[in-house]
Order: structure tokens, then C-alpha cells, then sequence
């Protein structure tokens, strides 16, 4: 299928930047076909990134042209064509870690973009300070690109580090696996669903499922960047019959986990929807993020996110 040429991604929009602005913004350059702002089906917030389909090709070239770098807000924008979704382009989202807190993530793309063409990238901060963690992730166009940076980044010293930095694969379980998983939550042993879920992210796991009961009736939710209690991610979207099980058979292959706390509902006892987990690194916090956030859980889409320091203490 050849690429379209009137059918553009736009990548860094401002997080308050309405699809109406986005269309008026675009629109100034030609007629537009079509025009669609990416929200999360949860919450609508706005992803930060678009579509525009112009009508002429011509008019699509001059947005880029254009447009792309602009400066919206604290954002600079990036404007490319946008490719038809392939197998080719599936599971290039790299994970990279040990990055030197200074590096920008322009002096990541230019790190990376001799490897192909990067569709996103993100550097981590910490909430409170700003300050990067070290940790980013790379999404590049296409697969064979993403394994190219592998082979030629994991494990090496970029110029200006002194530190070899990790390159490695997002893990993002597949549509196939998710299935399996589905199918085995509910009614699996523990060690049995340990060792799909081992399966599934190719990771092994670090939770003892022998200690899920006396675990579980432990109180406390912590709040991110708070010294010695670890970082708190806020699950939400769970089903009625969810429990704490689930949180730790779901977060344990990501690394340690301390804490995990379903909300109930006091007369019903049933979940009221969302939940918290504990987890002691803020790597392997992320990287759950990272691949837990719109993940299928029976017929509901879960949201995983950081907790804000807005939340009071329990």
C-alpha cells in the first residue's frame, strides 16, 4: 500500500489544544478532508497528537513545510506524514534507560533518528522536580528500525557519557497473548498465571504469590516522590469483582511491588472502579505504565497513570 501523501501526524500538540484549534490551525494552509484530535477513550484528554487529511497533496507538503517546529505554548510541534498501519510498523516503541539526566530529547532523537525515522520519543521527568530520571522511550516508524538502534545502541557509551545506556523493546504484550491472559485471570492458580504472565512479557516475575493474603489487608497509599514510600500508580476502570490479586498478578512481572489497595464500596464491598500499586523503582514503575495503560481487561480498557501529589494521605 503506497503512503498517502494528503494524510498528515501531528505529534506534541499542547494537552489543552482543542481538535476546533487544531482544525483552524491546518486549515489555514488549504482545504481539509478530514481532521481528528487522538483522545483517551477514558478520561478525553488529549493524547497530544492528531490527524489532518488534506485534500491536495500539494497543501499537505506546505503544512510540513510550514508548520512543522512550530511553537505552540511550552510545545514545539512536529508535522510528518502519517503511514498506514502495518505489521511493519507494530512493536518499534523502544524502552531506554541510564540516559545522563542533562540529555535533552532533542539530543535523544539525534541520538537515535541515524537509525530511521522516529515517530515520538519522551524523556521521563520526576513530577515534582522536573528533573529528567534517565529513563525515555522511542517510537520509530518502523520495526526494522527500532531493532537497528537495538544492535546499535544497548549496551554502549554515546558520545559525552560515561555510562552505557539500555536499549531494549517496550514490553507491550500482544493482542493474542492479552487473550490468553484474559481468558486465565479470573479462575487461574496463581503459579499457573505467574508463569503466563512470565510468557506473556518476557520478563521474570518478582513477586512471591504465597504472600498475596498477608499482603493484601495492608493500608496505606503513598504519594509519588515521597521519600522511602516508593511510587504510587493509580489503576482505574477495574471491573465490580476485581481485588488485589489481580493488581499483583498484573504489576509483579514489572519489578518489586510493595503495596497494592483495591477502593471498595463500604456497604457492597465490591471494587468501586480503581485501585493503587506500590512499586519501589520508578524504572520498572514506568515501563508498567508504559505497557498496562489501555490494556484489555475483559470488556473494560484500564487507565494507569501516576498518582498525582494532589491526593491526600489515607
Amino acid at each position: 500500500m503506497e503512503d498517502s501523501k494528503t494524510n498528515l501526524i501531528v505529534n506534541y500538540l499542547p494537552q489543552n489544544m482543542t481538535q476546533e484549534e487544531l482544525k483552524s490551525l491546518f486549515g489555514s494552509i488549504g482545504e481539509i478532508e478530514s481532521c481528528k484530535l487522538v483522545r483517551d477513550k477514558i478520561t478525553g484528554q488529549s493524547l497530544g497528537y492528531g490527524f489532518v487529511n488534506y485534500v491536495d497533496p500539494k497543501d499537505a507538503e506546505k503544512a510540513i513545510n510550514t508548520l512543522n517546529g512550530l511553537r505552540l505554548q511550552t510545545k514545539t510541534i512536529k508535522v510528518s506524514y502519517a503511514r498506514p498501519s502495518s505489521a511493519s510498523i507494530r512493536d518499534a516503541n523502544l524502552y531506554v534507560s541510564g540516559l545522563p539526566k542533562t540529555m535533552t530529547q532533542k539530543e535523544l532523537e539525534q541520538l537515535f533518528s541515524q537509525y530511521g525515522r522516529i515517530i515520538t520519543s519522551r524523556i521521563l521527568v520526576d513530577q515534582v522536580t522536573g528533573v529528567s530520571r534517565g529513563v525515555g522511550f522511542i517510537r520509530f516508524d518502523r520495526r526494522i528500525e527500532a531493532e537497528e538502534a537495538i544492535k546499535g545502541l544497548n549496551c554502549q557509551k554515546p558520545p559525552g557519557t560515561t555510562e552505557p545506556i539500555t536499549v531494549k523493546f517496550a514490553n507491550n504484550p500482544s493482542q493474542k497473548t492479552s487473550q490468553a491472559l484474559l481468558s486465565q485471570l479470573y479462575q487461574s492458580p496463581n503459579r499457573r498465571l505467574d508463569n503466563l504472565l512470565n510468557m506473556a512479557y518476557g520478563v521474570k516475575s518478582r513477586f512471591s504469590p504465597m504472600a498475596i493474603d498477608g499482603v493484601t489487608g495492608l493500608a496505606g497509599i503513598n504519594i509519588p516522590g515521597h521519600p522511602g514510600t516508593g511510587w504510587c500508580i493509580f489503576v482505574y476502570n477495574l471491573a465490580p469483582d476485581a481485588d488485589e490479586s489481580i493488581l499483583w498478578q498484573m504489576f509483579g512481572p514489572f519489578g518489586a511491588v510493595t503495596n497494592v489497595k483495591v477502593i471498595r464500596d463500604f456497604n457492597t464491598t465490591k471494587c468501586k472502579g480503581f485501585g493503587f500499586v506500590t512499586m519501589t523503582n520508578y524504572d520498572e514503575a514506568a515501563v508498567a505504565i508504559a505497557s498496562l495503560n489501555g490494556y484489555r481487561l475483559g470488556d473494560r480498557v484500564l487507565q494507569v497513570s501516576f498518582k498525582t501529589n494532589k491526593t491526600h494521605k489515607a
